[in-house]
């Protein structure tokens, strides 16, 4: 499980510059040259929030043979639960426009999944984001993508639990959130299919 704290941010601190996923997917904490990632959110239909799911797990294969899936949830609660978050890794943006166009005319793509899933988006939304090293960034973010990690939500639970209790992170955080103009948090639940869990 994955909690998903999306805050927009008229200053947060002097180590980030762009938005950003922060996860385990990273090698050393350094961006290669060129390298980024799509976090796509698409927003279901309620009915068809499982048929949309089922289809593109039976279906990823199609999908991932052009570029890496980094993880793929579903959103539990703390937010509108009937939307999926996909992260899609690229090379540069040549290789993002290339998969585009490769999947535009992939027949057997679009034939099993694109064209009978279409109906059941609502809304879809696309980020570039950037994972950068912490030390090495001067300028702050205007909106920052945070996942965290969590065996269940009881687990989390307890671990925020504890952060209440210290004195250190208390202070940290009642001053870091007079740079905080909103914040959102999501509990997301990985897919069988989501290499990220």
């Amino acid at each position: 499980m994955l909690a998903l704290r999306s805050s927009l941010m008229r200053m947060l601190a002097p180590w980030a510059l762009a938005r950003q996923v922060c996860s385990s997917f990273t090698v050393d904490h350094k961006q290669r040259e060129g390298t980024f990632y799509e976090f796509c959110t698409y927003y279901l239909k309620p009915s068809n929030v499982e048929e949309f799911l089922h289809n593109f797990k039976k279906n990823v294969h199609l999908r991932t043979a052009h570029s890496e899936l980094v993880g793929y949830w579903s959103v539990a609660f703390g937010g509108r639960i009937n939307t999926v978050f996909h992260i899609w890794k690229y090379d540069n943006y040549a290789h993002r426009a290339a998969v585009h166009n490769i999947l535009a005319k992939d027949k057997e793509w679009q034939e099993r999944f694109l064209i009978p899933n279409l109906p059941f988006i609502d809304k879809q939304e696309s980020e570039i984001t950037y994972l950068v090293p912490w030390c090495k960034i001067g300028k702050p973010p205007k909106e920052v993508h945070v996942l965290w990690w969590t065996e269940n939500a009881d687990i989390r639970a307890a671990g925020r639990q504890r952060a209440h209790e210290n004195p250190r992170l208390v202070s940290a955080v009642r001053e870091s959130v007079n740079y905080l103009n909103t914040q959102q948090n999501m509990f997301l639940i990985p897919w069988s299919f989501s290499p990220l869990k």
